[in-house]
């Protein structure tokens, strides 16, 4: 009888916990952008191994970006980088809707504001990048 109680013996709660944030977790990153190297660098300094996904070498679909949307709970625009080149360019002075700038987005990934973590059903902009602890 012993052998069957030490063989269905619950799961370390913390060791379960740790793999889920591991699994869960992913960060929308640009490895030229020291605020996005920085977040990932607190991420991992917290035992988090996130999914790195880097947007600017695959960018997102549409779907995608608005589903970060959703889980940021902000609007597309406010996603925008405005200190780029190309929104100063081609952007600046117009007046969008929230499709018009999904698609400028999916066009020109660049304009997507970074690090973006994500956790399950949150999302969070790592600027600065101690935001990123709030997902923890």
């Amino acid at each position: 009888m012993v052998f069957l109680e030490e063989s269905f013996r619950m799961p370390n709660l913390g060791f379960v916990f740790q793999i889920i944030k591991i699994i869960l977790m992913k960060i929308y990153h640009n490895p030229r952008c020291s605020k996005s190297r920085e977040a990932l660098s607190i991420l991992q300094d917290n035992g988090v191994k996130p999914e790195v996904i880097l947007y600017l070498k695959n960018p997102l679909k549409k779907k995608e970006i608005n589903d970060l949307l959703k889980k940021l709970n902000i609007s597309a625009f406010d996603l925008i980088r405005k200190s780029e080149s190309i929104y100063k360019e081609k952007y600046k002075d117009r007046t969008m809707s929230e499709d018009q700038w999904l698609d400028a987005m999916v066009k020109h990934p660049k304009l997507i504001e970074r690090p973006i973590v994500e956790k399950a059903s949150k999302a969070t902009i790592g600027r600065p990048p101690s935001l990123v602890l709030k997902l923890l």
